[in-house]
């Protein structure tokens, strides 16, 4: 089993970027959080995926970082082991961004990706 330390790091403007979701869905930060998943699909086989939650399943590991609550299912936990979570503002959009130390390979558009 991974300690909840080591799953996923989300960095500050993330946390902040959440939880202004988790309000403006009428959703209590204290007890909701971030679900961070893999699913299959995409052309390289395996995509991201995010939700707003009103807290976690029985089974999933549960991290908390930055005053943030994130959920991953014990399926996704072994592709997210030590992944990065950020908030990126730039010229070319905004959006969540997700450094996974465990891809191999991603497609040409940057939404699908391969682990060892």
């Amino acid at each position: 089993m991974l300690s909840q330390s080591e799953l996923v790091t989300i960095m500050p403007r993330a946390a902040v970027k959440v939880a202004e979701f988790l309000k403006n869905e009428n959703k209590e930060v204290s007890k909701g959080g971030l679900r961070l998943y893999v699913a299959g699909g995409g052309c390289s086989g395996l995509t991201y995926g995010m939700a707003l939650e009103n807290g976690p399943s029985e089974e999933d590991i549960i991290t908390e970082k930055e005053g943030l609550r994130v959920f991953v299912d014990p399926f996704s936990a072994k592709y997210l082991k030590g992944s990065t979570v950020d908030y990126v503002e730039s010229i070319e959009g905004s959006g969540f961004k997700i450094n996974n130390p465990n891809v191999t390979s991603s497609c040409g558009c940057g939404h699908s990706f391969q682990t060892s």
